[in-house]
Order: structure tokens, then C-alpha cells, then sequence
């Protein structure tokens, strides 16, 4: 099977990340509503316990509750983000142009992203200390894996221009 053009793994790639893109659109227009929604009403986390059966803290405040979605809803846009530039990378590499000029811009944009979903860890986990000490699943600690992602995806970035720019010059040639 072939890696690039029409009937190619990039395309099955292509079709995946927009199924995903859609999913994450839903989940940020659903995160944004209800992290309005909390802001703008008193909100009582008790009640979402009885509508839904998670295992809320009974001492779970609103503020707390808002915070939680917050984050959430951040979250997912980054992703949300990130997907979009992706589709538009696989977009180029299923019409058989992986050198276009734009793909490095998005991938320096996805490593920004990244950049950001690993920064706006710390400072979650410090109110998760604060305002729910009981609670797991943030750390402090950097995650390596992260930074290392950041770091292929700005060199794969520079490829990218130097395959562009290798391309420029290929086509002055006659």
C-alpha cells in the first residue's frame, strides 16, 4: 500500500482525523456551553450526582466544579487545534504534495499546542492541590514524552521547510 495520493494510507489517515474532528467540535461546543452555563448559574454540584451517577465530592464546590470544566473545555480546543492542522497536513500529503509550503507552519503550530496542553498542566495542578487535595490524576512533574514530541514535531517543522524550499529550487531548474 501506497504512503501518499488518492487511495493511500495518508487518506485512510485523512478520513480518521476528520471523523475525530467532528467528535472534538461536538465535545468543544458541549464544553463551552457548559462551562458557560456554570459561570452565568449558581450551579449546584449535588444535583449533577443525582442526574448522573459519578462520585462527586459532597464538599465539591461550584468554583471547583467551573475550574474542572474550564480546564476541560481548554483542553479540548488545543486538541481541537491540533487535529484541524493535521487534516490539513494529511489533506497535502493524500494529494501527493508533502513539501507544501503551509505544512510548516501547522506542524510549528501543533508544536505550540503541545506546547501549550504541557504548560497549562502545572498550573492545573497547583489548584488541584488547592481546591481539591483528595482528588488524583495531575502531577507536577514534566513529562519527558511531551517535550520530546515537541521537540520531533519542530525538527520534523524544519524538514518540512527544507524539503519546501528544496522543492522551490527544483522547480526553477530547468
Amino acid at each position: 500500500m501506497r504512503a501518499l495520493g488518492p487511495g493511500s494510507v495518508s487518506s485512510f489517515l485523512k478520513i480518521i482525523l476528520d471523523v475525530v474532528y467532528v467528535a472534538f467540535w461536538v465535545a468543544a461546543i458541549a464544553g463551552v456551553v457548559g462551562t458557560l452555563a456554570l459561570y452565568v448559574f449558581d450551579f449546584d454540584p449535588k444535583l449533577l450526582g443525582k442526574a448522573i451517577k459519578l462520585n462527586l465530592d459532597p464538599n465539591e464546590t461550584p468554583a471547583t466544579l467551573t475550574m474542572v470544566a474550564t480546564a476541560f473545555t481548554a483542553y479540548v480546543i488545543a486538541v481541537l487545534i491540533i487535529v484541524e492542522r493535521l487534516r490539513k497536513i494529511f489533506a497535502t500529503l493524500t494529494a501527493g504534495d508533502p513539501f507544501h509550503p503551509d505544512n510548516v507552519g501547522r506542524l510549528r503550530w501543533i508544536g505550540v499546542m503541545l506546547i501549550a496542553l504541557e504548560l497549562g498542566r502545572y498550573p492545573l495542578a497547583v489548584a488541584k492541590v488547592l481546591l481539591m487535595p483528595d482528588m488524583d490524576g495531575v502531577s507536577f512533574s514534566p513529562n519527558p514524552t511531551a517535550w520530546f514530541a515537541v521537540l520531533v514535531v519542530f525538527v520534523l517543522a524544519e524538514v518540512f521547510r527544507e524539503g519546501a524550499r528544496l522543492r522551490r529550487e527544483a522547480e526553477l531548474t530547468i
